[in-house]
């Protein structure tokens, strides 16, 4: 069995481990994939942070079987001398050479010893606030007005949502509060507080929307999917390294749409390759990449993967090798025939993602001279083919292709550098596709790539099938020109954006413009871990990391008209105000220094765009520094399931240390730890932010005095 690890999908460890029973090993290979693919792992509370902390240093133990104390020295480097101070309050040694027995150090000691290194001031404060002045403690009455008029969401309807009582509050004294008296007398400590306020229960996101939680029954088109571009690059485009290793690392990652460039393998074997065509990128074989997805394919989502072919392979041979291998590497996962409940015919909507679970689906050209082969079942369309061996019997229209193809092929060996350059230009290699034969086009089915001519032509057409690529610069145009008529496409069919083949260095766009047009196939560079993908990663991370989002009822009913571009409001949409409040760090980088943090949202053209920044820090303190600022407030967000909300912290330098992108249908109002991420969307163990957040209708400043009479 190998474990692949990494900082991201590129620069990756593989670590083999071989079990001396067969079944042995494949439960070491379930246990695992039950851990990384469950929903909640990357959602962590701040304890369960903390837990693994401690749970690391024990497994860190010396030939004594003791913790050596310059291991932890080692975990909080940015403040020795503090370190220091905490080890002496629990009365454990300090010494650089001594070590500590475990049993002195378990996890209730190791929580104190963070609460002397790191004090909570501000939440002291808030704990002041709301229990009775002359106690240093809350009863479960403090507690329970707490949690409902700070933690509690003001949208929630108190019928369907019934505000927290007495009885239950007290589970959550039992399960916080570290003094077994105060435990017996139904009261808080501020430390219980503090552990309180770390817990699952008070996650930033609402845990509802972790698992699958969507309708899954709607047509394909009436969702977002996960989508990659060039999916087999490590780097560049120009001249970067090409892998099978990458389709695994996307898949597992929750991507359902990959892109494969295939090309003609050279003598005397002539398999087929993938890589991007006049660049100097490196070759794969494509049965590597097949074998690949079939590995991969289903590990963390169940629903259907969507392969893109740019197809540029125009021997017939090959690509009936291509085919081949595509029948009998994936077997039963492959769709090679529509369902009966969903004809090839106009007017008909795609099967849905549960439909269409454990399937793995083509897109590829399809030529029509073979639309007679379709009529036949994909075994005798493949028994035929097989029994030519090679030989294709073609049509006329089809013969007429392959002599285009013929002269196309002359054409591209004597390209000159200038030529060269111009396929490289916005739309790359995508224009230059090879003839689809009978093999390729026979699994080819609800995925079928035409020419984009105009929005009126497809309204016409009415052809939920079929799709059409737009290359990021064409897609902008048409977005910009005609909002509503693109909204309207993607209500029936599907579009897939892809970065212009100018971005060498494989940067991505933003691709929350083209979710705002309903676009579901927004494909991006997954090796490359910029704001785009990040924000990509995040808004995928929900809904089971399944790779389907659905999309809001607005851009899916055909009675609705959505002009993402709409600056006013949305008809029956209720807009939210979102207001955060940034209170404190908490082991924020391994050196002392002054840091800061920027907060902006991603949404629609009309939503607010101001991005925020709170003061440096007076002092070098990454340990917890505290920043007692006005709330930075986002007013009147039009539509809130299509609106992230991005808080950044960088050092002094600008050095990025964390972020952390949550959808704003996600966030749960109420005083939170965010868990901050590294730059490939990795949890971090350590870092987070401490901050109070509110969600809420928006009301206009007119209305507002008369709202606040009704609540």
């Amino acid at each position: 069995m190998t474990i692949v690890t990494g900082p991201d999908m590129v620069d990756l460890t593989f670590h083999n481990f071989v079990s001396y029973k067969e079944n042995v090993g494949k439960d070491w290979a379930a246990d695992i994939m039950s851990i990384i693919t469950n929903p909640t792992t990357s959602n962590g509370s701040r304890s369960s942070s903390y837990e693994k902390m401690h749970v690391k240093l024990m497994l860190q133990l010396n030939a004594e079987g003791k913790i050596p104390v310059r291991n932890i020295f080692q975990m909080f480097p940015a403040d020795r001398k503090r370190v220091e101070n905490a080890l002496n309050a629990c009365h454990l040694s300090k010494g650089k050479n001594d070590s500590i027995n475990p049993e002195d150090f378990p996890e209730t000691v190791f929580k104190t010893f963070l609460m002397n290194l790191c004090p909570r001031s501000e939440i002291d404060e808030i704990f002041t606030s709301y229990h009775s002045k002359a106690k240093p403690y809350m009863t479960k009455d403090h507690l329970t007005k707490f949690i409902n008029n700070k933690q509690r969401d003001s949208r929630l309807n108190e019928l369907l949502f019934p505000p927290a009582k007495p009885e239950q509050v007290l589970g959550l004294i039992e399960k916080y509060e570290p003094s077994g008296i105060n435990v017996q007398r139904g009261q808080l400590s501020p430390e219980g507080m503090v552990w309180l306020l770390c817990g699952s229960e008070n996650s930033i996101v609402s845990l509802d929307k972790i698992p699958v939680y969507q309708d899954m029954n709607r047509p394909l088109s009436h969702y977002f999917i996960n989508s990659s571009h060039n999916t087999y690059l490590t780097a560049g485009q120009f001249s970067g390294v090409s892998s099978p290793e990458m389709y695994r690392q996307t898949l597992l990652s929750g991507c359902r749409c990959v892109e494969l460039d295939c090309w003609k393998g050279k003598p005397p074997e002539e398999e087929p390759i993938i890589t991007h065509g006049f660049t100097m990128t490196t070759e794969i074989l494509f049965k590597d990449v097949i074998e690949a997805i079939a590995e991969s394919a289903f590990k963390t989502s169940p629903y259907p993967v969507i392969l893109s072919f740019e197809n540029h392979v125009d021997s017939p041979k090959q690509q009936a090798k291509m085919a081949e291998y595509c029948r009998t590497i994936f077997g039963d996962m492959l769709l090679t025939d529509y369902l009966e409940k969903y004809p090839l015919k106009p007017g008909v909507p795609l099967p849905s993602p549960k439909e269409l679970m454990g399937k793995i689906l083509v897109k590829n050209k399809k030529n029509q001279s073979f639309a007679n082969q379709d009529k036949k079942t994909p075994e005798q369309t493949h028994s035929a083919a097989s029994e030519n061996t090679g030989t294709f019997l073609l049509n006329e229209g089809a013969e007429e292709d392959v002599k285009k193809e013929a002269e196309n092929e002359e054409v591209t060996e004597n390209i000159d550098e200038e030529e060269m350059k111009q396929m490289q230009s916005d739309e790359g290699t995508a224009g230059l596709e090879a003839t689809a034969y009978e093999e390729m086009s026979s699994l080819v089915n609800y995925i079928q790539p035409i020419k984009f001519d105009s929005f009126e032509v497809s309204a016409q057409k009415n052809q939920s099938y079929a799709i059409s690529s737009f290359v990021e610069t064409k897609a902008f145009d048409l977005l910009t020109k005609f909002p509503v008529q693109f909204v309207e496409y993607n209500k029936r069919q599907m579009s897939r954006i892809y970065p212009k083949g100018t971005r060498m260095d494989s940067s991505n766009y933003m691709p929350q413009m083209f979710w705002n047009a309903g676009c579901q196939l927004v494909a991006l560079n997954f090796q490359t871990m910029d704001v785009p993908m990040q924000q990509n990663m995040a808004v995928f991370e929900f809904n089971g990391r399944g790779g389907y989002l659905l999309k809001h009822d607005f851009m899916r009913r055909a009675d609705k008209i959505f002009d993402p571009f709409t600056v006013d409001r949305i008809d029956v949409v209720v807009a939210n105000t979102l207001s955060i409040t940034i209170i404190s760090g908490q082991f924020l980088s391994d050196k002392s220094v002054k840091t800061y943090v920027e907060v902006e949202l991603f949404g629609l053209p009309g939503d607010p765009k101001r991005k925020y920044k709170t003061k440096l820090t007076s002092t070098a303190n990454a340990i917890n520094p505290l920043w007692k600022e006005e709330p930075f407030v986002f007013e009147k967000i039009l539509m809130p399931e299509l609106a992230s909300l991005r808080i950044v912290v960088y050092d002094e330098g600008g050095k990025f240390i964390g972020h952390r992108i949550i959808p704003i249908d996600i966030i749960r109002s109420g005083y939170h730890h965010i868990c901050l991420r590294s730059e490939s969307n990795m949890p971090l163990t350590m870092p987070s932010l401490f901050v109070y957040v509110e969600v809420k209708d928006y009301v206009p400043d007119a209305w507002a005095g008369y709202i606040d009479c009704l609540i």
